[in-house]
């Protein structure tokens, strides 16, 4: 059997979701295929080899079982872990399921680069590109992909910043971190003054704050699977409880509603598809990605939003469903991205 080491928590704000994520892979992975090693990391960086259940790795509750000490070496020959006793355990593909900083931004994808492992999920600059969405901006610019106007401020905004935004979008404008996932740190301004609160709080996860007009639309989400074979799912459409599809959204009150497939006419839906696959390898994407868009609901352009390359895995996330409705089931996709992982 394949030695498949699983990587989840993080030192990162999305720790609970990547614990989610985690424990619904755990649920769903084919156990005759594979020999799973786990190895969480807590909110301060620690790592630990542990035996916990999915329910436990789920409800956090992992971190008081008999964990031991243990560390990916970067050396090549040992191409594996290390616990704390020192013992050395081989490791033939990591699944890191991990997602925001730390995580998401290639700084883990280095490590997995550096031990000469085989890993799930874009490389090292597809993800810290990707995971800033101004650089993200300036990449698909050039592809000539419709998106949202933008504008970039900093933790020590100025009068003069804001008035530079309020002279290039009408309100409302929406803000969020550059660097951040799960909609944290994100807010709306209707106003001058909500503005300035919505940059504060923005600031509060990174010292890059994307700023975008207001654009009436539909939230329209793609998942792309595969290499320089990558092909796009059907697409499905975001139902937000919130008045945007912010973190409780997404992973609290459970009342957010997804269409799969959305109702689009299908000249519409195939544009989508075709450039979520031609911004995946714009970005030198690999494995697996999550390309979210905008539908203006009155004249039906189409606007690139943002791409996620480790996409949440939990029991309501997009990507698992979105590629269950185009045919291929949550444990098979497990499988396809550890095969797609070993093909690089």
């Amino acid at each position: 059997m394949l030695n498949l080491l699983i990587i989840f928590g993080g030192a990162s704000g999305e720790h609970e979701v990547s614990c989610l994520s985690a424990a619904s892979v755990l649920r769903n992975i084919n156990k005759d295929k594979y020999y799973v090693t786990k190895i969480g990391i807590t909110k301060d960086g620690r790592w630990f080899k542990t035996d916990a259940s999915a329910d436990k790795i789920e409800n956090g509750e992992w971190i008081n079982e008999d964990n031991i000490k243990a560390i990916l070496s970067p050396d090549r020959e040992t191409h594996g872990i290390v616990l704390a006793d020192g013992t050395v355990q081989k490791i033939d593909v990591i699944f890191p399921v991990m997602h925001g900083d730390f995580c998401e931004d290639g700084c883990i994808q280095g490590l997995f680069e550096l031990a000469g492992i085989p890993y799930v999920g874009p490389g090292v600059l597809s993800s810290s590109v990707s995971m800033d969405k101004a650089a993200t901006k300036l990449f698909v610019e050039k592809l000539g992909i419709r998106q949202a106007a933008w504008y970039v401020a900093s933790p020590d905004f100025t009068d003069e910043d804001i008035d530079k935004i309020t002279a290039k979008f009408n309100f409302p404008v929406f803000v969020k971190p550059c660097n951040a996932g799960s909609s944290l740190g994100a807010g709306k301004a209707s106003n001058r003054e909500e503005l300035v609160c919505a940059i504060r709080e923005a600031a509060k996860v990174d010292s890059k704050i994307l700023c975008e007009e207001f654009i009436d639309a539909r939230e329209i989400e793609c998942a792309v699977l595969g290499n320089r074979d990558a092909k796009a799912s059907t697409v499905g459409e975001i139902l937000p409880s919130n008045e945007f599809y912010d973190y409780n959204a997404k992973y609290i009150d459970n009342k957010s509603g997804l269409v799969i497939p959305a109702d689009l006419p299908e000249k519409t839906a195939e544009e989508i598809r075709t450039y979520a696959v031609k911004i995946f390898k714009a970005l030198q994407c690999r494995c697996l990605s999550r390309v979210d868009f905008f539908v203006h609901k009155k004249t039906g352009e189409v606007y690139f939003n943002e791409i996620n390359t480790l996409p949440g895995f939990t029991s309501i996330s997009m990507y698992p469903k979105l590629w269950g409705a185009s045919g291929i089931p949550y444990s098979e996709l497990i499988d396809k991205l550890i095969e797609y992982a070993q093909k690089l």
